[in-house]
């Protein structure tokens, strides 16, 4: 219930720290499962497909199977299908030199250089996951995660998607540890805010060495955004409790409480996308229910158009872009 609108949350914003942005609402509107890539813009689709790796991932990782290189080729390639990164490259380490700068630096003028590619590149990604898989519990977990961050992006083992992936492990590692249970932990909002700090963070250590500096930094900022995310959690659950009441008061039934109680999950959504969720309930009943739930304030209508309207609670929103 909780976690579909949370991991949207997260694709938009790890998406947006590499540059590619689409508002929360379409993210949410949106299901990955059956979307018409031909309907959606560029950016969405690749947001959209950031949501289909991470599912994966959480999967895998809930089958007490280990985060391997295996699993890392499986997720960057749902992460690049049909966008411009997507190719022969797509699910493998890169063959190719990158660097890390702006589109088109030069190696000379790179902020910064990964390892070249090649069977050393291939065996220190092999290497990483192995020492992640390996944590003792005498290691602190978010130290573990500091550090192998911090390596993944300097091994930049993708030709693209790196941030996205690096910043996706943390959350695995936290599950695996057991330190999550639920994939609910939104990581990449607070290193959005800090883009450059965090960038920054980064380089720093490649050139200095100071573990505690970039250590202090990632455990800041995993700790705000748990804090964060138990806020948001507890504010949804209390807003639903919120608008059953109302309901209860309004005198609200049937097919008005059943959209109620997806609220939290599909906060953004058509009349016949609603009606699909709770079949066989018709669209025109849909539609009635959900005339009266904008009369009541909980849905407002987004679009302005006479058909393929889209609805909102905008409280939702809010608490999920907080």
């Amino acid at each position: 219930m909780l976690r579909r609108g949370l991991v949207r949350r997260e694709a938009q914003s790890t998406s947006a720290l590499e540059g590619t942005v689409a508002p929360l609402e379409d993210v949410l509107e949106a299901d990955p499962d059956d979307f018409d890539e031909d309907g959606q813009t560029a950016e969405l689709s690749e947001v959209l497909n950031y949501v289909r790796a991470a599912e994966y991932a959480y999967a895998w990782v809930g089958g007490d199977l280990p985060i391997s290189l295996t699993l890392l080729l499986d997720v960057h390639n749902a992460l690049v299908r049909s966008t411009k990164a997507d190719g022969p490259q797509a699910g493998k380490i890169r063959t190719q030199q990158v660097v890390i700068g702006p589109p088109s630096t030069r190696v000379q003028d790179a902020r910064f250089v990964p390892m070249p590619p090649g069977a050393d590149l291939e065996a220190s990604v092999r290497d990483l996951m192995t020492w992640i898989e390996s944590r003792t519990p005498s290691q602190n977990v978010l130290v573990s995660a500091a550090m192998a961050h911090y390596q993944f992006e300097t091994l930049h083992p993708f030709n693209d998607g790196n941030g996205r992936i690096g910043r996706l492990i943390i959350v695995l590692q936290l599950l695996r540890s057991g330190t999550l249970r639920e994939a609910l932990l939104t990581v990449s909002p607070w290193f959005e805010a800090r883009r450059r700090e965090y960038q920054d963070q980064l380089q720093r250590l490649s050139e200095t060495g100071n573990w505690d500096a970039w250590v202090g930094f990632f455990a800041t900022g995993i700790r705000s955004q748990a804090e964060s995310t138990s806020k948001k959690v507890s504010d949804l659950l209390a807003y639903r409790d919120e608008v059953r009441a109302l309901a209860r008061s309004q005198g609200l039934r049937g097919v008005a409480i059943d959209i109620i109680e997806t609220l939290i999950t599909r906060p953004v959504f058509s009349i016949s996308s609603i009606a699909d969720v709770h079949r066989p309930i018709t669209p025109q009943a849909v539609g009635a229910a959900v005339r009266r739930l904008v009369d009541q304030g909980v849905l407002v209508e987004t679009t302005g158009a006479k058909y393929g309207r889209v609805f909102a609670s905008p409280r939702v929103l809010s608490i999920l872009q907080a």
